[in-house]
């Protein structure tokens, strides 16, 4: 019987950050005053004209990267559908954390982020080294559901200096992200080459110890029609508990060409990290609430730590086949590798606070995917009504493996109480039946969308998309399989959306998804894969001339949940799990006023396991019933502004 459980704290340090912005000369400085006619929250009503009285306006060097969003709020929205259609004639619940958001907020993780948005919240994130989150009640790490301009990769992390905003699609996305969740998908957009010259460096202090600097520079190749961006960052920071460091540094250097019909981007990113690996504080069952000890007080060792490196090659291209069709092509090679060590809690003594402890290792854990898209988008006239159509295909390849377990037996050799540590070392005994863990996935898929304007008031949307999926997994020296599977689904989609006026829209959606099951450790033969189906209706709408909000009510009903059955000391695998998750969520964000801006969230998910022979009528692992979050900024305008008289 388990007598305690983990769970991770995080804490933050006092920050001091100090922003350089821009230094330029010559035609620097002519090229900084155009950039300032586009920097982000600035608005036009304010820029004033050139006259013998001039007025020198300030250098605002613009790094924003593909100015979809106006301050806070989301202007427009090109990656939630795969189309270019404004949010409120989206029927499925989007929403847009821009990058005056996170500029303001400093945020420093995807976590930070995501707190601005309903219904999201954080789950097990593998001690702390992996972005992880539910979304609706659903998910877990390595579900694929945190993809990076739109495609799937293995970064740990994805949240970095490199990210310009980030955009949630609530609901299932199988129809067009593959295989999902059906709560929603977690788009990372980044920052790209720009015409314009701009830059900014910038240095932060913790009052743990350390800091972080980055910078940012883009601008044009002479009178070429390329341009180039370099964004690098550098961390070194005492970590919040009583030892560890985080250490971490990254390099970007990309490049843009700008045609007369085609844009070409092209990216690289390099990450080495060295972070701590906490898995948190204990859970006491017999309280009911973590232990009381100090929460910076660590149970495990200093050679807790995981360090690894990690890489992302991208290619965007864009053609304008005509007026009414563009062609897109995106492919994103990632991959991670990493080392890990760590003193593992295997059990806890309520009563005099013994832990039984076990020093493991993972040595040598390499995954990388290749990942492809093409599509057709049209926005033609077919018979008198307007069509937003989509055309597309996508392939991913995704490969996992885990070379050497390495495995010591259970120590009961510390005390939470009294803790001491180094009386657990390193272990190095290469465990034959856990190693070379193996995950092989493909999946193919093609789609095709139409968002039908029967009136400019009332818009048809439908979608189907036809889904190939082969997996394999398995572990052990001999390799022992776990899974071997393939499969094919067809997963539609349909909404509907009806504008009450231009700025407040009604929708409705039904929607599939599918999860094939797949098992490292247990063979589980071809078992069906995890379904689902949601509901949602909602609302969006405009307020202030400044502000977009979406308030929705979701149901969803997940089946073939895989879970254990033990029969005379058997383990079965089954397929008969059915999970149902329902709720509410209001968002927005955007401008209150000249100077008030603001970014807040409500949400309610009530999820609860319905079939299953021990969980059944439970509420599924870390799922949040309540979310909320409300941010505030003022903008006090320019001090200073010097002025040159003829």
């Amino acid at each position: 019987m388990q007598t305690g459980k983990t769970r991770r704290t995080e804490r933050y340090g006092i920050l001091a950050s100090a922003v350089i912005i821009g230094l330029t000369s010559g035609a620097g400085l002519a090229a900084a005053q155009d950039a300032a006619d586009t920097a982000k929250r600035t608005d036009d009503s304010q820029t004033q004209e050139a006259t013998s009285d001039t007025a020198l306006a300030p250098i605002i060097l613009n790094t924003s990267g593909n100015g979809e969003t106006k301050g806070y709020q989301p202007v427009d929205n090109s990656s939630a559908m795969r189309g270019n259609m404004p949010i409120l004639d989206i029927p499925q619940a989007v929403n847009v954390v821009s990058d005056a958001i996170i500029q303001d907020q400093n945020a420093r993780s995807l976590d930070d982020v995501l707190n601005n948005v309903s219904n999201i919240n954080q789950t097990n994130t593998l001690a702390g080294t992996q972005d992880s989150f539910i979304r609706r009640g659903f998910g877990d790490n390595r579900d694929g559901s945190v993809l990076t301009n739109g495609l799937r990769t293995v970064l740990p992390r994805s949240f970095n200096a490199t990210t310009d905003r980030v955009e949630v699609l609530k609901g299932p996305s199988s129809a067009l992200y593959g295989i999902q969740e059906p709560g929603g998908v977690i788009n990372v957009l980044t920052k790209r080459p720009q015409q314009k010259f701009g830059g900014s460096i910038s240095a932060t202090g913790s009052s743990f110890g350390g800091g972080s600097t980055q910078f940012d520079v883009t601008g044009p190749i002479g009178d070429t029609d390329f341009a180039y961006r370099l964004i690098g960052s550098y961390q070194n920071v005492d970590y919040w508990r009583n030892y560890g460091k985080t250490k971490e540094w990254l390099l970007s250097p990309s490049i843009a060409w700008f045609g007369e019909d085609t844009t070409v981007n092209l990216s690289y990113t390099h990450r080495d990290y060295v972070v701590p690996f906490d898995r948190g504080q204990i859970f006491d069952l017999t309280t009911g609430h973590a232990v009381t000890t100090d929460p910076k007080i660590q149970f495990t060792e200093p050679y807790n730590v995981t360090d690894g490196t990690s890489d992302l090659v991208s290619l965007n291209v864009e053609h304008d086949l005509s007026d009414d069709w563009k062609l897109r092509f995106d492919y994103n090679y990632s991959r991670d590798a990493y080392s890990d060590n760590q003193a593992r809690i295997m059990s806890y003594d309520p009563a005099t606070g013994d832990l039984t402890r076990r020093a493991d290792s993972t040595n040598g854990s390499t995954q990388f995917q290749h990942a492809f898209r093409l599509d057709a988008l049209g926005d033609v006239e077919i018979a008198g009504h307007r069509n937003e159509i989509l055309l597309g295909a996508s392939y991913s390849d995704y490969d996992l493996l885990r070379s050497d377990m390495i495995r010591c037996g259970n120590v009961q050799d510390f005390n939470i109480y009294n803790p001491v540590y180094g009386t657990l070392p390193k272990c190095t005994t290469v465990v034959a039946k856990d190693s070379d863990q193996t995950i092989q996935q493909k999946l193919l898929t093609a789609y095709a969308q139409d968002s039908f304007y029967l009136t400019d008031d009332l818009i048809l949307v439908g979608g189907l998309t036809f889904q190939h999926y082969t997996q394999y997994a398995g572990k052990g020296r001999p390799f022992v399989v776990g899974t071997d599977a393939e499969g094919f689904e067809v997963t539609p989609r349909a909404g509907i959306v009806y504008k009450a006026t231009p700025t407040w829209s009604f929708y409705g959606n039904v929607a599939t998804s599918f999860m094939p099951q797949t098992s490292i450790a247990d063979y589980i033969g071809e078992l069906p894969p995890e379904k689902g189906v949601s509901y949602e209706i909602g609302t969006k709408f405009e307020l202030f001339d400044g502000i977009t909000a979406t308030a929705a009510l979701f149901h969803i009903d997940k089946e073939n949940v895989l879970y254990n059955e033990f029969i005379d000391g058997v383990t079965y695998a089954r397929t008969a799990g059915h999970v149902r998750s329902q709720g509410f969520e209001l968002d927005l964000a955007g401008a209150l006023t000249e100077n008030w801006s603001v970014i807040a969230s409500y949400g309610y998910t009530n999820a609860k396991i319905i079939e299953d022979p021990t969980y059944a009528g439970k509420q599924p692992v870390n799922v949040a019933k309540h979310t909320a979050s409300l941010y505030l900024t003022y903008d006090f305008g320019e001090f200073f502004r010097h002025r040159k008289h003829a």
